[in-house]
């Protein structure tokens, strides 16, 4: 392979990547605070939010994201009156905050039934011992119950991580260029498919770095 290739477009390609990053970095942090209220809610005794969060996780589960992504993205067009009303236009009419929109709420649905069957999976003695104790709800949830389910669902938390950095690439849709976007506007001025290669060891690079950092992260979570 020809490394020219990589070094002549290094800036795009650094563009690219810088912009992949972000749009992982904010949906995921968004997902984790959309996470909580749908967790309580799976969880709830009551039927109304048991009956949200189970529609909204099997909404975001069940559908493509790439439709979810045009249905914020091109959708909220039709409501633009309502949502410049509420000064918030400005959100939908931009590529990169839809789809980190999208993204955020497709890795919430994931991520809340990760953390709940990692809540499930832990002893009901240990909400027992902790009211005991004298522990409240909130402090159980808090002190005793989310350290332990973290470490459960630390593993699989990173494979939705690596899913949602490969899944970046579908922004291209609405022109958004991503690092895979970049690489294809260099594909369509040079031709040269090797280009494409380089992508699959640019991602693979990524996927790895990701998944070594959880693994590192879990090593330090189990020596509490």
């Amino acid at each position: 392979m020809d490394a020219s290739l990589v070094v002549d477009n290094a800036g795009r390609l650094y563009e690219g990547f810088k912009l992949t990053l972000a749009l992982v970095g904010l949906s995921a942090a968004c997902a984790a605070i959309v996470t909580v209220p749908l967790v309580l809610g799976l969880r709830s005794n009551a039927w109304a939010p048991r009956a949200v969060s189970g529609a909204y996780v099997t909404f975001f589960r069940g559908s493509p994201l790439l439709a979810q992504l045009f249905l914020i993205y091109y959708g909220s067009g039709q409501f633009r009156p309502l949502l410049e009303y509420l000064g918030v236009w400005w959100l939908f009419r931009d590529a990169f905050f839809c789809s980190v929109l999208a993204f955020a709420l497709n890795s919430a649905a994931y991520t809340a039934v990760l953390v709940k069957g990692a809540i499930d999976a832990l002893p009901e003695g240990q909400w027992e011992a902790a009211a005991a104790l004298g522990l409240g709800w909130f402090a159980t949830l808090r002190k005793v119950i989310l350290p332990q389910a973290i470490r459960v669902a630390l593993p699989g938390y990173g494979n939705e991580i690596v899913l949602l950095t490969k899944a970046s690439s579908i922004t291209m849709a609405v022109t958004l260029y991503e690092l895979l976007g970049v690489i294809k506007v260099i594909y369509s001025r040079t031709f040269d498919i090797t280009i494409y290669i380089w992508a699959a060891a640019i991602y693979i690079v990524i996927v790895s770095a990701i998944r070594l950092g959880f693994a590192l992260l879990e090593r330090s979570f189990f020596r509490w």
